[in-house]
């Protein structure tokens, strides 16, 4: 939240912030705030409008459809795409190798995170040509 949205949603917080308001700038200040309020208000009853005119046309269509005996099925023409399994990528080959100080041979793609025993023999000077699998 914003911090006049804090200031203004808060009581104490906003007596402090008017303070030095004049009662006529405050009176003010309050026939914006209705206005706002009453725009509002409009608004949510034009929306709620609109919302119930749309639950009107699908009940309205519902009926008609029932009444003809179609299903909702039947509206969608030809056979239903079928949506295809996403195919897991395969991974990719390694393209670094280094044995590390417990003998274990660690490989690296190039790609993420550089392992910790590479990264360590490139901060001692190595270059990385050197662990490129050929």
């Amino acid at each position: 939240m914003s911090d006049f949205l804090d200031i203004l949603t808060h009581g104490r917080r906003l007596k402090a912030a008017v303070k030095e308001l004049s009662v006529s700038e405050l009176e003010e200040v309050q026939k914006k705030l209705e206005k706002v309020i009453s725009d509002r208000r409009e608004e949510e009853a034009e929306l709620q409008k609109l919302e119930a005119e749309k639950q009107r046309k699908i009940a309205e269509l519902k009926k008609a459809m029932a009444d003809a005996g179609i299903g909702v099925d039947e509206l969608v023409e030809g056979t239903p795409v079928a949506v295809k399994p996403k195919r897991k990528r395969a991974p990719k080959p390694a393209k670094y190798a280094i044995i590390d100080k417990n003998g274990e041979r660690i490989t690296w793609t190039g790609q993420g995170r550089m392992p910790n025993a590479l990264k360590d023999a490139l901060e001692r000077g190595d270059k990385i040509e050197k662990y490129l699998i050929k």
